[in-house]
């Protein structure tokens, strides 16, 4: 009876421990969340509760298991295994736990901060932040399973003698993938490009959707996604429409005829921009910055708050006004100009001597 009795109280106990345990931190933190609403880290944290109690259960379970008399002859390779649980939920609630950490700062400075190009750059760090401690954490996991097994225990010192000449090789095989790394580090702290930036990349206009330690997504205007490795930003240059602030400013090219009414193009400009919406108001011209034999290059100039209105501003200005020109002022278009061919010589014209006399007609 007691060989029964045993290990049920043993198991039993563990999981009813674990489920009360679990339950009273998970009323806890939904209390310190109420009352600290500002804060979201104690909601966050709630998404730990799983991993806590499979920490908690397992760590019970293979502190009692050699009490409990169950199985005694593949007691080895039980209590392995729950070494093994043991380490991949303690890294997995470490995991959850950062993440917390780094979600909740980052959603307080973005509530206390409205400069959007600060709160970009802080999003990407602690993207980047967030994605080496799952790293860290995971290979640190991964080498505590291995240690577990007596094989490996044995081969430890050959591995560490050997650490220096395995590094060499490793790192000039994975040459091209270091560089990445390190290229990660340099954007992620050096502002060069954030999650959010409108980027121009290989002629490609986009925004930047995601940044890892090894790539980066820009997604285009017609929603395409580009990606390249970290190391193109910092080998090649780029442009960054949003760095040093986000407003803009653009400029709408039209070839014309050169009886253009430049003057009434200015004013109709006036009050194009005055009705787009996307338009700031901050500045806007038109000039003429060009002349050919048969066109003339007249140039309008418009700005906007950020890169989206721009554009928009742009194409309004472009449509409007060729329209107003087709319907106002169809001479202004551009036109290719002919004229009459010279008529060709007559044979009498040909015929005429040097001296303008008509030759002779053989009549004396």
């Amino acid at each position: 009876m007691e060989n029964v009795l045993r290990p049920l109280i043993v198991v039993g106990g563990s999981v009813v421990l674990t489920l009360l345990v679990g339950w009273a931190v998970d009323r806890l933190l939904r209390r310190a969340d109420r009352r600290h609403h500002e804060t979201p880290l104690w909601g966050l944290l709630r998404r730990c509760r799983l991993p806590l109690q499979l920490v908690l259960c397992a760590a019970l379970l293979r502190g009692s298991y050699d009490h409990a008399n169950v199985a005694e002859n593949h007691s080895a390779g039980i209590g392995r295994t729950l070494s093994l649980v043991l380490i991949g939920t303690t890294a997995w609630l470490v995991v959850r736990i950062a993440t917390a950490i780094v979600e909740s700062s980052y959603a307080r400075y973005a509530g206390q901060h409205r400069d959007a190009a600060r709160v970009r750059r802080v999003r990407t760090q602690v993207t980047l932040i967030q994605r080496i401690v799952t790293a860290v954490v995971g290979v640190v996991a991964a080498a505590a399973m291995l240690l577990t097994f007596p094989s490996f225990r044995a081969a430890g010192a050959s591995l560490l003698a050997s650490a220096g000449i395995v590094g060499i090789v490793a790192g000039i095989a994975a040459q091209s993938t270091l560089g990445n790394l390190f290229a990660g580090f340099q954007i992620a702290f050096g502002d060069m490009v954030r999650i959010g930036d409108t980027v121009v990349v290989d002629g490609e206009w986009g925004t930047v959707e995601e940044i890892t330690l090894t790539f980066l997504a820009v997604r285009t205007w017609d929603e395409r996604r580009i990606t390249m490795p970290v190391s193109y930003f910092t080998s090649k240059p780029f442009e960054n429409w949003s760095r040093g602030g986000a407003q803009m400013t653009g400029t709408v090219f039209f070839h014309l005829d050169h009886s253009a009414p430049v003057d009434a193009m200015r004013e109709k400009l006036h009050d194009i921009l005055r009705e787009c919406a996307a338009w700031d108001g901050r500045n806007w011209g038109l000039a003429v910055t060009d002349a050919t034999p048969s066109t003339l290059q007249v140039r309008a100039l418009v700005t906007a708050k950020d890169a989206d209105d721009i554009w928009t501003v742009r194409v309004t200005v472009r449509e409007h006004l060729v329209r107003w020109l087709a319907e106002k002022h169809p001479h202004a278009l551009p036109r290719v100009n002919t004229a009459t061919a010279a008529p060709a010589p007559d044979a009498e014209t040909v015929s005429l001597s040097r001296d303008g006399r008509p030759p002779r007609t053989g009549r004396g």
